[in-house]
Formats: structure tokens, C-alpha cells, sequence
């Protein structure tokens, strides 16, 4: 499921990820990106995984429709979480955005939101 998290910048989409995602997660998620692109700008996302236990197999399909969809639309992407697997997949999707990615473990979620919400 996502969770919306509360950002002051209308550019910076933040979300909580937890269990199991699925379609209708990021039929959700597509919108508040949309709104966040509104103005010519790119967005930022703010990802905290929490309890996070991956996809099922349509919102697998979802996130790789999304990530080339939006794949020049981010400027920045935080990715914030406790799993080794979370900060190695910061380097494997690296490729597959124009943003500049950072992972941040969960005792320095101050330090993501403020890069996230640096330079605005």
C-alpha cells in the first residue's frame, strides 16, 4: 500500500511504502505525480519503506510502465529504508532515471527530507 506523506512543496511527491503493492497503489500514485509536474518543473519523490514486503505481479508491470514513463519527469528521489536491498536497488535503477537518486537509512529521514526539500 502508499501512503501519502505531507511535504510543504507542492513539487515533492512523498510516500510511505508498506506490505505489498499492487495496480491500484499506483493508480493512485500517477495523479498526485501528474499535480506535481503542473508548471513546467520536475517533481521530486520522497520513498520511505516501512515494513515493505515488494509487489505483486501487476504493480511489478506498473512500476516499469512508470519509471519509463516518468523517467526525465524527477529531479531528485530519496529512498529511505533499512533493508539491504532497498540501497542496492538505488544503484540498479540509477540507469533508468535522469534524477539523481539518493538512499538514506531510516535514522537519517531528517537528513532525506532535507535534501529532498533543498533548493526549492
Amino acid at each position: 500500500m502508499i501512503e501519502m506523506l505531507t511535504s510543504p512543496s507542492p513539487r515533492v511527491v512523498a510516500i510511505k511504502l508498506r506490505g505489498t503493492l499492487h495496480d491500484a497503489d499506483y493508480r493512485t500514485l500517477e495523479p498526485l505525480v501528474e499535480a506535481a509536474l503542473r508548471g513546467g518543473k520536475k517533481a521530486r519523490l520522497y520513498a520511505q519503506f516501512d515494513d515493505f514486503h515488494g509487489w505483486d505481479l501487476h504493480a511489478v508491470w506498473d512500476d516499469m510502465k512508470f519509471g519509463t514513463r516518468h523517467y526525465a519527469d524527477f529531479e531528485r528521489i530519496a529512498v529511505v529504508g533499512d533493508e539491504t536491498w532497498q540501497e542496492w536497488m538505488v544503484k540498479l535503477v540509477r540507469p533508468f532515471t535522469l534524477a539523481s537518486l539518493r538512499y538514506f537509512p531510516s535514522e537519517e529521514t531528517s537528513a532525506a527530507w532535507a535534501w529532498i526539500h533543498e533548493e526549492l
